[in-house]
C-alpha cells in the first residue's frame, strides 16, 4: 500500500495518522485497521475507564491476528505529545487515559490492553481478580466452575461479576472498596480457592504447577499482584474471532455462555443492550471473610 493511501484524522483537536488503513488486522473476522480504529472509538468509554492512570502494557501484532506478537511495555519512540507515560521499576510505560492514545496504540497493531493492578504511583489494588484457566480437558464445564465460584463469593457476602478473557478463560472481578491490600487480597483468594478446592475435589485445584494440576480447573489468585497486569474489560484479543473481553450477568453463565460469542462484531449492541456490568457493581466490603486469613 502506498503511503498515498495513508491518511490522518483529528481527535480532541490532536492529528492522528492511520497507516495502512486496509491492513486486515483479524483477516478471519474481515476486520482491517481503519475498522479497528472505529471500533476502538465505540469501545472507549468503556474500555477507558479500566486503563486509565495504570501502567500499561500492550500485545501488537504487526502481522494481524494469527501472526507474530511482542509485548509492548516501554514506550516507544518518538511519542506524540498526547500521550502521558509513567515510570515503575526503571520501565518508562504508556498510561492509556484517553482516545488519541488508543487510537494511537490501535494504529500501531496494538490488538490487547493489559493495565495493572495498580494505579500509577499507588500501591493499593483498584479491584480484586480471580482468575479461572482451565485444561483442556474441562472446557467444556468452565461455566459450570465459574457459577460455583460466584456462589460460594455470594455466600461468603461477596457480590462479584464474571468476564471471558477473551481468550479461553475467565476472570471473576471484585470491586473492592479503598484500604484493602494486595497481600489481603491474595490471601483472600487463597482462602476461596481452598475452599473450593476441598468442597469441589474433581473440579478445582490451587496447584500452581501446570503439570500437577490433573487436567482440573485452576483458580489463579496470585496472578493478582502489583506490578502484574491482566486483560482489561472490553480490551480485544488477538484471537481469529475478534473476542472481546466482556463482563458477563450470572443467568448468562449459569446458561453456558460461550465466550467466543462476544467479539467486536457484536460488542457494540450488546453493550447498547447491558451497559458496563462492572461499572453498575456496587464497591465490595470484605469484613466478613478476612478475620479468618489472620
Amino acid at each position: 500500500m502506498s503511503a498515498a493511501e495513508n491518511y490522518s484524522i483529528e481527535v480532541e483537536g490532536f492529528e492522528i495518522k492511520v497507516t495502512n488503513p486496509d491492513k486486515l488486522m483479524w483477516p478471519e473476522a474481515g476486520i482491517h485497521k481503519a475498522m479497528y480504529l472505529q471500533k476502538l472509538v465505540a469501545l472507549s468509554p468503556y474500555l477507558l475507564p479500566y486503563c486509565k492512570n495504570r501502567y500499561m502494557t500492550a500485545i501488537r501484532y504487526p502481522d494481524g491476528a494469527g501472526g507474530k506478537a511482542f509485548y509492548q511495555k516501554n514506550a516507544p519512540e518518538p511519542l506524540p505529545p498526547f500521550v502521558r507515560t509513567a515510570i515503575k521499576d526503571e520501565v518508562r510505560y504508556i498510561v492509556a487515559d484517553s482516545l488519541p492514545t488508543l487510537l494511537w496504540m490501535g494504529n500501531l497493531a496494538a490488538l490487547e490492553f493489559h493495565p495493572s493492578f495498580e494505579y500509577v504511583g499507588g500501591e493499593e489494588p483498584a479491584e480484586w481478580v480471580l482468575d479461572i484457566d482451565p485444561s483442556e480437558a474441562l472446557r467444556g464445564r468452565l461455566m459450570e466452575a465459574v457459577s460455583l465460584i460466584g456462589e460460594a463469593l455470594a455466600g461468603m457476602g461477596i457480590a462479584s461479576v464474571p468476564k471471558t478473557s477473551g481468550a479461553t478463560g475467565v476472570q471473576i472481578v471484585v470491586p473492592v472498596r479503598p484500604g484493602y491490600s494486595f497481600d489481603e487480597l491474595r490471601k483472600a483468594g487463597g482462602f476461596v480457592g481452598k475452599y473450593l478446592s476441598e468442597k469441589y475435589p474433581k473440579l478445582f485445584t490451587v496447584e500452581r504447577l501446570i503439570k500437577n494440576r490433573k487436567n482440573l480447573i485452576y483458580v489463579d489468585y496470585v496472578q493478582h499482584a502489583a506490578g502484574k497486569s491482566l486483560s482489561a474489560p472490553y480490551t480485544p484479543r488477538g484471537r481469529p474471532e475478534a473476542t472481546v473481553s466482556t463482563p458477563l450477568t450470572w443467568e448468562e453463565v449459569r446458561k453456558g455462555a460461550d465466550p467466543r460469542d462476544f467479539t467486536l462484531h457484536t460488542i457494540e449492541a450488546r453493550l447498547a443492550d447491558k451497559g458496563d456490568l462492572i461499572a453498575a457493581a456496587p464497591k465490595q466490603s470484605l469484613e466478613a471473610i478476612l478475620p479468618f486469613l489472620k
